[in-house]
């Protein structure tokens, strides 16, 4: 990371509303947890009167054995996007240049320019499909998959073919795979590609988004360079205890699956009779609408007591905004704030 582009750098606007009185959609994480996770947590504080195992033996099994790959190409890291930024750290060099989509995470274009690189943009629809030619005057090309804020997943077949031009072109893969979990799709940590980084966030899939807990996965050099460059203690004992246990919950995670794809289908038909609707993969959807003032529709929510993500903050939506997917109950809140009941005819505020 470079001083002077840290000092020319910015911060980049996410969700998350922290008055607790209001209804939250602006950040897309479960709005349910694992049973037995408090106890998890109450038992690991006794645990952190000592500095964790810095080796994470149990937590790189139970992540390797989430995403489906060896423990030892498992880099533990605080969250999704401390995976990210080592990953873009020990991958690009000042002036190189970086494929980054759009609309998509602001926090890929901010990772990049901290290092002295160079973003160029390309609509995320259109990524997997950059050939050869334009990869190789790239060093690192990144793919949100599902991509936020829109929603769609990846092919996993056309994003390992993706992956092998990748590495024909000399071009390191960042997958950011922080709602996949959402997902029963395969992980790209399932590609045999020694040029593959594989960046998981555990806490929105587990509604523990304060706990800070993830990591990457890479084989090769790669591997080895993020091994060799994270952080001693990457994880703290809560986190990784927690964690640890969350990944083992199949149950809560079927069960989770279920209930975001019913609901996020509910909640889609109710929207589309006042806004355009994109298709999702994951527990948000994106609407434009259109005509209307977005500063408007999200005061308009806002005194209803739900707060929805401004989407005018993404690259390239100039009349969007994004809602998670939560209950059923949190969910009849959403679309009555937002005059889109499921059942009787809408009106117009």
């Amino acid at each position: 990371m470079l001083p002077d582009a840290v000092r020319r750098g910015e911060r980049v606007p996410h969700g998350g509303e922290p008055d607790r009185d209001v209804l939250d959609f602006s950040a897309n994480t479960n709005p349910e947890t694992p049973d037995g996770v408090e106890e998890v947590y109450t038992g690991a504080l006794e645990q952190s009167r000592r500095y964790p195992d810095d080796d994470y033996p149990e937590f790189r099994t139970a992540a390797a054995e989430f995403v489906g790959c060896e423990p030892d190409r498992v880099i533990p890291t605080s969250g999704g996007l401390a995976a990210i930024r080592l990953a873009i750290e020990v991958t690009l060099e000042e002036d190189e240049t970086a494929l980054v989509p759009y609309p998509s995470f602001g926090e890929y274009a901010r990772e990049v320019r901290l290092q002295g690189a160079t973003p160029q943009f390309v609509r995320h629809d259109d990524l997997l499909e950059v050939g050869v030619d334009l990869l190789a005057d790239v060093d690192l090309a990144v793919v949100c998959t599902p991509n936020n804020p829109t929603g769609t997943a990846a092919d996993p077949d056309a994003l390992e073919a993706f992956a092998v031009r990748c590495a024909e072109a000399g071009t390191t893969l960042l997958v950011d795979e922080a709602f996949l979990g959402f997902t029963d799709l395969r992980s790209a940590a399932t590609f045999d590609h020694e040029n593959v980084i594989v960046a998981r966030s555990l806490t929105k899939l587990f509604g523990l988004p304060g706990l800070r807990a993830g990591f990457a996965v890479a084989s090769g050099e790669r591997r080895d360079a993020l091994e060799t460059a994270r952080r001693a203690w990457s994880l703290g004992t809560p986190a990784t205890r927690v964690g640890t246990y969350c990944l083992r919950q199949e149950a809560f995670v079927r069960e989770t699956r279920e209930r975001v794809a019913s609901e996020r289908e509910r909640m889609r038909r109710a929207l589309e009779r006042r806004f355009d609707v994109s298709h999702s993969d994951a527990p948000y959807l994106v609407c434009d609408v259109g005509d209307r003032s977005v500063s408007g529709v999200l005061e308009s929510a806002r005194e209803d007591g739900v707060a929805v993500r401004d989407a005018t903050t993404f690259r390239g939506l100039d009349s969007h905004v994004r809602v998670a997917v939560k209950d059923r109950e949190s969910n009849e809140r959403l679309l009555a704030a937002l005059d889109a009941p499921v059942n009787g005819e809408t009106t117009d505020r």
